[in-house]
């Protein structure tokens, strides 16, 4: 499947009648809708500028062009007043979410300047090109009447960071948005048994995410387990010292077989140009496919550092989470409850399997274990804390009713004891305290899963859940 670059469709509205009456004014807002042009390039170079459009005909025009060109997102400058049926023909035939921006060309009029003037056809130029609050009434109305998805920024043209950091967040919600509606995922083997909460309508993952879910079976990577060579073993058994704190009581031949797997499953993302997993398999009786999972959390680790999300247990719903967090460019580790700390007022949070090595306070630890709790197997393990600071929490929740939601916590990563199982393991910190964080994240039904990201990106994920029409919920 081929992935298509993300477009933004930008365009600025004005009204033509004024042109003749007004010298000077169209090429002045034209100049406003360049410079918003130019701080959106700066942000994604993939900019679809379809210029001033002031008449029917050129948003009729202007709709068809960016269906053609496949925009993922409208940015609509309102640089003056405008009409409402030369707005609405654009975004009914894009037929994507829509951004108004109702920045005003500066922090003020210049009341003194502008009464001085002897003109009063000066005076009224003047004015508009300062009255883009004028008209987004109106626009409003009419997109709620029509059925339009529209959100609004307001702020200054210039010197506004606050209005500015807003675009960049619908900019960086639209990445987020169009990688996954072409992400790959992958689901290995089936899931894991009686875990009734991970079980998920691959369908209903379509209906939000769009993307593609391939469903591989583990005999295909267990064919090409056997087709690495020792060179390639010896190579990633370099890598892995490398990229991980390696315990003295890891086994040459234990390091080797993760090697092994973990080439082997590289090569399995190529063939099928995967861009997350979710996995689970008991292999018993099987002995290429029990050799097979008990030796992928190293090779694992590594694909979701180098932003391929695994998640353990066949978890879907946490894979897409993962990815989303990934995608925000925070990381996004595999994580459930661990055990809480009342002492500290903390939630030890973690998980078998891999860890998010990038976001890691300091290099992982791969130890081995004897038993692998609660699967079949034995091998080695990773352990990590995320580092301290800021953290966010997200879960894609499936409702009862059939829809999809996500659900997001602020919190943070502290510093402390932790569990030395051979298992990635954090503190966790929450404004409202650990009490109430569990009772009222748990009060939403989510899944025992989670993805931890680092950072606080609560209001990015909320556009994000704008752009593909699902509830957000923020619990902290």
């Amino acid at each position: 499947m081929s992935k298509a670059e993300l477009k933004i469709g930008l365009l600025g509205i004005g009204l033509d009648a004024y042109w003749p009456q007004f010298e000077g004014l169209k090429e002045r807002l034209e100049g406003h809708l360049q410079y918003v042009n130019n701080e959106l390039v700066q942000m994604h170079p993939g900019i679809v500028n379809a210029g001033l459009v002031d008449t029917i005909e050129k948003a009729f025009d202007t709709g068809r062009r960016f269906r053609r060109e496949e925009v993922d997102l409208i940015f609509l400058y309102v640089s003056t007043y405008a009409l409402s049926s030369t707005v609405l023909p654009v975004v009914q035939l894009a037929r994507v979410p829509v951004i108004v921006l109702n920045l005003s060309a500066g922090a003020a009029i210049d009341y003194d300047r502008f009464n001085s003037l002897a003109d009063r056809t000066a005076m009224t130029g003047e004015w508009l090109a300062y009255c883009s609050a004028c008209p987004t009434p109106e626009i409003a109305n009419v997109f709620k009447r029509t059925g339009i998805r529209f959100q609004e920024v307001t702020g200054m043209l210039k010197n506004d960071s606050e209005c500015w950091n807003e675009i960049s967040e619908w900019v960086e919600a639209a990445k987020v948005a169009h990688t996954m509606r072409y992400n790959r995922l992958a689901c290995m083997g089936h899931y894991y048994s009686g875990m009734l909460d991970i079980y998920s309508d691959l369908t209903l993952q379509y209906a939000y995410f769009g993307g593609h879910i391939e469903l591989l079976e583990v005999d295909e990577l267990s064919a090409l387990r056997k087709e690495v060579s020792d060179r390639q073993i010896c190579d990633r058994v370099k890598l892995f010292r490398e990229e991980f704190d390696v315990q003295s009581d890891c086994l040459p031949e234990e390091l080797d077989r993760a090697a092994r797997t973990s080439v082997a499953l590289d090569q399995l993302v190529t063939i099928h140009q995967l861009g997350s997993i979710a996995y689970y398999y008991k292999g018993t009786g099987n002995f290429d496919n029990e050799d097979t999972m008990s030796s992928v959390i190293l090779g694992n680790s590594l694909l979701t550092a180098r932003g391929i999300p695994v998640a353990g247990e066949y978890e879907v719903k946490n894979a897409q989470a993962m990815k989303i967090m990934d995608s925000f460019g925070c990381g996004g580790s595999f994580t459930e409850y661990y055990a809480m700390d009342f002492k500290a007022n903390i939630v030890l949070m973690g998980h078998d399997g891999p860890g998010h090595i990038a976001i890691a306070d300091g290099k992982t630890k791969v130890k081995p274990l004897k038993e692998y709790h609660g699967k079949v197997g034995r091998g080695l393990s990773v352990e990590m804390s995320v580092k301290a600071g800021d953290v966010t929490l997200l879960s894609v929740v499936e409702k009862n009713k059939g829809e999809l939601m996500l659900l997001t916590a602020r919190g943070e990563s502290v510093k402390g004891p932790i569990l030395e199982i051979g298992n990635t393991n954090s503190r966790y910190r929450f404004p409202i305290g650990a009490r109430q964080f569990v009772n009222q994240w748990n009060s939403y039904g989510p899944a025992h899963h989670c993805a931890i990201g680092v950072g606080d990106i609560v209001s990015r994920i909320k556009k994000l859940g704008v752009l593909l029409d699902m509830e957000v919920i923020t619990v902290c």
